[in-house]
């Protein structure tokens, strides 16, 4: 019997686009079908499941900055184009799944000059610039929220499915919430990635010493903090007598969102999708330079459900937080209540539907049946 032919993966090289790419990647051999990534240069820092097969490297840019800058992106996206086009060539794809950035681009619009079957994967409760390029060339469009800006009602190419999270997330799914009990430990996680790290490094110190102290040495934290704001966050926390574990990055990172009373976090889909998969009350402070202000339509949504509580960048101050942290800690069945919430909006099966919409598409293999 011949062997199978190959899922194409096109995706940007940034996390929020890779994971999902992962993730359905890990599904996909679960089933026996081959697949390969198709992305940029950032894309080879990328391991897992998706370097269990080639992965072919294209040009691409992102058309922002000066004139200037434009037009070389735009000639660097041309030649990958040509680049992917000759890729596609080379690897005869059953299908082609695009996960968004601009890399993603050139792969999907080779694939409709090719006439292949193509689908796209949006993360965010807003359709992103480069999947927005390439919309009207995919026969499926798979989502993450309820309703995602620019796709329109009716659309009959769209499907809920979720955003599908890491394995080691998803393991964590049925690990109960408990609320801290009076006069308990609270663990409170706090990341902000690259881009949110600063400002939390500022605002949150000043509302947890802000707390009266009876309640401030209950919090056993756990927060990201950038490499040159180390010494002076630690600092601050230990004069406050604040039992605190500093790190720029968390490689256990779903270990510690399991084992939080409460989570401070920007906005990003794999974060909600993350928070939502294993049940945990959330304060969000969207990042406000997101493309399209896509985290606040993802945390509004979430919020929505009674999931979190949204703070504007613009509000997040130090004591707006220390009024939110002293009423959810002063009520543990909120943040009970909060963690059912969000438990209840997780897509754990979000890969699953996702490699279900795959062979629909494709007619080449038996869905698992985990969205029947």
């Amino acid at each position: 019997m011949a062997e199978a032919r190959p899922v194409v993966l096109a995706a940007g090289g940034t996390g929020g686009h890779v994971f999902p790419a992962e993730a359905l990647a890990g599904e996909l051999e679960a089933r026996g079908v081959p697949f390969t990534l198709v992305t940029d240069a950032r894309g080879r820092q990328w391991q897992g499941a998706l370097s269990d097969r080639p992965i072919h490297y294209i040009h691409s840019a992102s058309p922002s900055g000066s004139l200037g800058q434009r037009l070389k992106a735009m000639m660097s996206l041309g030649l990958g184009l040509f680049d992917a086009w000759l890729a596609l060539g080379r690897i005869g794809p059953s299908a082609v799944v695009g996960f968004g950035g601009y890399a993603s681009v050139p792969t999907m619009v080779a694939a409709r000059l090719r006439r292949l079957p193509a689908m796209l994967h949006e993360q965010n409760a807003v359709l992103g610039r480069a999947n927005r390029m390439v919309l009207g060339g995919v026969e499926r469009i798979a989502t993450s929220f309820d309703s995602t800006r620019f796709i329109a009602d009716g659309d009959g190419r769209a499907s809920l499915v979720g955003n599908p999270v890491r394995e080691a997330v998803r393991l964590l799914r049925d690990q109960p919430y408990r609320a801290p009990g009076e006069g308990r430990v609270i663990d409170l996680v706090v990341f902000g990635g690259s881009q949110g790290a600063t400002s939390f490094s500022q605002v949150v110190p000043e509302a947890i010493l802000s707390l009266p102290q009876a309640l401030r040495s209950r919090i056993r934290l756990v927060q990201q903090c950038r490499s040159e704001d180390f010494d002076k966050v630690r600092q601050r926390y230990t004069r406050g007598g604040v039992v605190v574990e500093l790190a720029p990055f968390f490689t256990d990172l779903p270990q510690r969102l399991a084992a939080a009373h409460l989570v401070i976090g920007r906005a990003g889909a794999s974060t909600v999708a993350e928070l939502a998969t294993i049940g945990r009350p959330s304060i969000l402070v969207p990042y406000p330079y997101a493309a399209d202000d896509h985290q606040t339509a993802n945390a509004r949504a979430f919020e929505a459900a009674s999931a979190c509580i949204v703070m504007p960048h613009a509000e997040f101050s130090a004591p707006a937080l220390a009024g939110h942290l002293s009423a959810l800690f002063g009520e543990p069945q909120r943040l009970t209540a909060m963690a059912a919430a969000a438990h209840a909006v997780g897509r754990p099966d979000a890969a699953a539907r996702l490699a279900d919409l795959v062979g629909e598409m494709t007619k080449t293999f038996t869905p698992a049946g985990a969205a029947a």
